[in-house]
């Protein structure tokens, strides 16, 4: 028995090193392209307009596995315009560029379109362009981590398609201002499918038409801002089924055969809304509502559309991510793609070098629900477990301007790192009214890494800099060095911050300590040994090294 659990043990280990860290799609480069350059920079071209609004308007062929139709880009002029970027993948074909009732020029680099206008733009006026383009987009090998369109088909033989294009970006599939940093502030998504089908995306759905050739056009609105890879098509032979959360409407899109299997799992929507009003605030996008819908692929955070294909499964495809059968109470993808509606969704990061927003904040919200299900205790020992999917070989950060994300332990380091600053707080109170201001604040905006360092900061009289740059800005861990005395104990801190300091907490002889170290050696008068000096590792992610 002893070797059998060994060996799953290490096959979930290289699970878990597979899976997190293929879903980072640009991490730890050191050399990058123009190609890079131009999806991750803002120059001119990109920052003198802001999107508004997206409309697309397209025919899906899943037979050809083909799409066409256009997007009407709305914009406001921040500053004289004469050039547009905007970005397609390469391999699809664009058919006109149209503004005023005439083509446009254009040329393309890469997967950078530049559209010219015949006069500057002027800075504060509102106009818009109409993108008409068709193609095959590239096929997704291995959805959600990496990108594109999934042409599958249900047991019953009808076709199955969905789309995952975070971090490949949203301009695999259509054009669009393909940066983090700007979001428009609405979306209209009119999709036709053939006859029989349904595509269900963001937002309210508000009609559909039937055409004369066959397709039927699903209409839907989003009246929130939206990230670009959030804007999504579900096409399915789907059966609907709802209830409300309070004010909320719960749509549920599944496969007829998966009803009954569906409505006894998505269940578990209702304690984890309860649990995150009640930690984390309202959900954010109530006037766009919250659906789950079946996929063929395992999930991904399409903001009120959120991609279900877990299989109605406890845990993560069965599996328990932190070892300790704790991630086998609940459902990981219901909660876990639905957090991200509060981080990632709603709280962004402006240059996806600092995905850790996203990716940390939504792994905290994991324990967070442990947490409201079954204890503090609970939710800690979950998040010490899954340190084993940690590499702590690079940095959570990545390089900016380049479409570079960090490492995968921008998740799992990620919500160490935060419980590890509840632990510094060491008032609960505090803490969640912290995340709560923090949720509020920062509601459907873009921010930076420097954004939250500083809102976590100021809430405390300790100074957090020195632990957001080791965590963030570092691989390594820091080591919090004992070193034995008679009757008493030298303590210090050894990490790659100059100067680094971070109260800690130990226990010795049951007693829980705070020792507040920094570099320099200090004093503990004990008569204890070393041995007896134990670190509270549920709320302190460290190395701890003792020199006898």
């Amino acid at each position: 028995m002893q070797n059998k659990l060994l060996f799953v043990g290490l096959l979930v280990s290289l699970f878990l090193s597979v899976n997190l860290e293929a879903q980072v799609v640009g991490s730890n480069h050191t050399t990058y392209t123009e190609a890079d350059t131009l999806r991750g920079s803002l120059r001119p071209e990109r920052s003198n307009y802001d999107v508004t609004k997206y409309h697309l308007d397209l025919k899906v062929n899943p037979e050809a596995r083909s799409i066409a139709g256009s997007n009407t880009i709305h914009f406001k002029v921040l500053g004289s315009l004469p050039v547009m970027q905007l970005d397609l993948f390469e391999n699809m074909q664009i058919d006109s560029i149209v503004y005023q009732n005439a083509n446009l020029e254009y040329t393309r680099k890469y997967n950078a379109v530049f559209v010219n206008f015949e006069e500057a733009l002027k800075e504060k006026t509102s106009d818009s362009i109409k993108f008409y383009y068709h193609g095959n987009p590239v096929v997704a090998k291995n959805a959600p981590w990496d990108g594109g369109f999934v042409w599958d088909t249900d047991e019953d033989g009808n076709p199955w398609v969905g789309v995952a294009v975070q971090g490949t970006g949203a301009s695999l599939w259509y054009p669009n201002k393909d940066h983090q940093s700007d979001e428009p502030d609405a979306a209209q998504i009119d999709i036709a499918v053939p006859n029989g089908l349904i595509n269900v995306s963001n937002g309210r759905f508000t009609g559909k038409e039937e055409l004369k050739d066959g397709y039927t056009k699903w209409k839907w609105a989003v009246k929130s801002p939206i990230n670009n890879y959030n804007i999504m098509i579900n096409i399915g032979n789907y059966t609907h089924f709802s209830d409300k959360f309070k004010d909320l409407d719960l749509d549920y899109y599944v496969l007829p055969y998966n009803l009954e299997k569906a409505k006894e799992q998505f269940e578990e929507v209702q304690d984890m809304m309860a649990c995150f009003y009640e930690k984390m605030g309202p959900y954010p996008f109530e006037e766009d509502g919250f659906k789950l819908v079946e996929t063929p692929y395992l999930g991904m955070e399409h903001q009120s559309a959120v991609a279900y294909g877990n299989k109605y499964m406890k845990g993560y495809l069965g599996n328990d991510l932190s070892g300790t059968g704790i991630g086998l109470l609940w459902d990981y993808i219901i909660i876990h793609e639905s957090g991200h509606e509060w981080y990632g969704n709603s709280i962004t990061a402006k240059d996806i070098a600092d995905m850790w927003i996203q990716e940390g904040f939504t792994s905290y919200t994991e324990s967070i629900y442990v947490e409201c299900r079954w204890g503090k205790e609970k939710a800690q020992e979950y998040l010490k477990g899954t340190r084993r999917g940690i590499s702590n070989n690079n940095t959570i950060i990545g390089d900016y301007g380049v479409n570079s994300e960090g490492s995968g332990d921008m998740y799992f380091k990620g919500a160490n790192l935060l419980n590890t600053i509840r632990g510094i707080y060491n008032d609960d109170e505090l803490w969640w009214n912290t995340l709560r201001d923090y949720t509020s604040t920062y509601r459907h905006k873009t921010i930076t890494t420097e954004d939250t360092e500083a809102f976590f900061d100021k809430a405390t009289n300790v100074d957090l800099k020195p632990v957001f740059d080791q965590y963030l800005r570092h691989s390594a861990l820091p080591i919090l060095q004992l070193k034995q005395g008679d009757d008493h104990f030298q303590y210090r801190w050894k990490a790659d911050v100059i100067n680094f300091s971070m109260p800690v907490d130990v226990f010795i002889d049951e007693e829980e300590i705070r020792l507040d170290a920094t570099s320099d050696w200090q004093r503990m008068e004990t008569g204890e040994e070393l041995d007896e000096v134990i670190l509270n590792d549920l709320e302190f992610y460290v190395r701890v090294y003792k020199i006898k």
